[in-house]
């Protein structure tokens, strides 16, 4: 169910001395979000790309419960065909790589649950830093049966690597934040969220100080450095999952807060 609005309030931005602040803004459902609301990500991205005076945007989510909790479950449920499957993930992979790709170094500020979509926001991120209670993981094992998109699992495994992926994917856990700066998926934890707001301000400040043409020049090296499939060299995969009777399962008991009764078709 798309929501009846813009989704302007739903994703908040402002400039604050050179620095770009994202706030997800939905904290009533852990700042899940709206197809809306990627659109917006977007935006923001593609402004930072052409503002110069933007030197490096910070994204957090609104309270300290959660950074963001994936697409809105709700999204999924007019899903009738396999081009509605190909077209969400479609969508996920521009939003995310315009993320990717943006001119200015990005900062997660991850602050509680990042999982799902949200964590493959905080992945598509420069840098990543948390708190005690972060935890940020790929439940979709154990809730709705789909999978990532070949986008997705390339960035995640340029990450931490193939055999860490199998282990977060299969297993379905939410890695804490020890072990999240251990493997990778966070550079620095700090003590609390009003901790993880000073670390936030400090570090996008001393990065805006920079040269922007050297750290230019190294997110687009680093991006060269990784080739990767093409999104259409994955879509049988996606099909096959959003396509499942499982899929639908998954939603119904999402939705009815039951466990899932998996059938494998």
């Amino acid at each position: 169910m798309d929501q009846p609005h813009s989704g302007a309030d739903d994703l908040l931005f402002e400039i604050k001395g050179g620095i770009g602040w994202v706030t997800f803004n939905r904290p009533q459902a852990r700042n899940a979000f709206t197809f809306a609301m990627y659109e917006r990500l977007a935006e923001v991205c593609e402004q930072a790309d052409g503002d110069r005076s933007i030197k490096a945007i910070v994204f957090q989510g609104a309270g300290d419960k959660a950074f963001a909790s994936g697409t809105d479950i709700n999204q999924f449920r007019a899903f009738k065909t396999p081009q509605d499957a190909l077209d969400y993930e479609g969508r996920i992979d521009r939003v995310l790589t315009k993320l990717e790709q943006c001119r200015v170094p990005t900062i997660a500020a991850i602050s509680g649950a990042c999982t799902g979509g949200g964590a493959g926001i905080a992945a598509c991120c420069d840098l990543r830093i948390g708190t005690k209670t972060t935890k940020v993981g790929f439940p979709i094992a154990r809730t709705l049966g789909n999978c990532l998109s070949m986008s997705n699992i390339s960035r995640l495994t340029a990450l931490i690597g193939p055999a860490r992926v199998k282990d977060v994917i299969f297993t379905a856990r939410l890695i804490g934040a020890e072990e999240a700066a251990h493997v990778g998926l966070l550079h620095e934890v700090v003590e609390d969220h009003p901790a993880l707001m000073q670390r936030a301000d400090e570090l996008s400040k001393l990065i805006a100080g920079h040269a922007p043409l050297t750290l230019a020049a190294t997110k687009q090296a680093l991006a060269r450095l990784q080739k990767r499939l093409s999104r259409e060299e994955g879509e049988d995969l996606i099909v096959s999952c959003y396509m499942s009777q499982d899929f639908r399962e998954g939603m119904d008991a999402f939705l009815n807060k039951r466990a899932p009764q998996w059938k494998g078709e």
